[in-house]
């Protein structure tokens, strides 16, 4: 299916939109299918692409995610300057019900969020402008959003990152000794860095 929208009419159309939630998410996702040339949830007749698509929580209670995509991803929306975080907590709550996609991604129209869920890899987040949207390399992202999801997977495992954290610690550790710093400040500055250095793995990342 070729695209039937150019990423300039796609950008030029929502860069100022200001609309409710409700009012344009499953517009703007639409328009996202015909900026790549994808089937959209109502031409999808397999049951693998859906708006609404209905997902109980964590609780036992009903939930419904905007979109999902099988084996792909699970994407909330909210309204212009909404707290995205929320969102996301929103898709912690459905997305084993929603067959554990390995992307959760969220939306204010202005920007998308795509969260990595892959077994035993390091959490990413990768964030989409409108204006990265005109670059090629945000175009690519985008596509592998819909037809690649897996090209989103981090290269190393939690394993090998906490491992390799563990060995720059004791080198640094063995280095400040031998500057002579007593022991319990040796420990307490490391304990600072492995929290600022788990809070930044958290942290949003761009799309490159």
């Amino acid at each position: 299916m070729p695209p039937t929208l150019t990423p300039q009419e796609f950008v030029a159309k929502w860069r100022s939109d200001t609309r409710k939630e409700r009012s344009v998410s499953q517009e703007h996702f639409i328009d996202l299918c015909r900026l790549l040339g994808h089937e959209t949830p109502g031409e999808n007749r397999d049951g693998t692409l859906a708006f609404e698509a209905g997902a109980s929580k964590g609780s036992g209670r009903q939930g419904w995610a905007d979109v999902w995509k099988k084996g792909a991803f699970a994407w909330e929306y909210k309204g212009p300057h909404a707290d995205l975080d929320k969102a996301y907590q929103q898709l912690l709550q459905y997305r084993e019900s929603l067959q554990n996609p390995p992307l959760l991604v969220v939306s204010d129209i202005q920007q998308i969020l795509i969260h990595t869920n892959f077994t035993n890899t390091v959490k990413q987040v990768v964030t989409l402008t409108l204006d990265e949207l005109l670059t090629p390399a945000g175009q690519r992202r985008l596509r592998d959003l819909f037809y690649d999801p897996a090209a989103f997977r981090a290269p190393q495992t939690t394993e090998q990152v906490t491992k390799k954290a563990a060995e720059e610690f004791a080198k640094l550790a063995d280095l400040l000794r031998k500057y002579g710093e007593e022991p319990q400040r040796i420990a307490h500055f490391l304990i600072r860095m492995s929290r600022v250095a788990r809070w930044s793995r958290r942290g949003p990342r761009r799309m490159w």
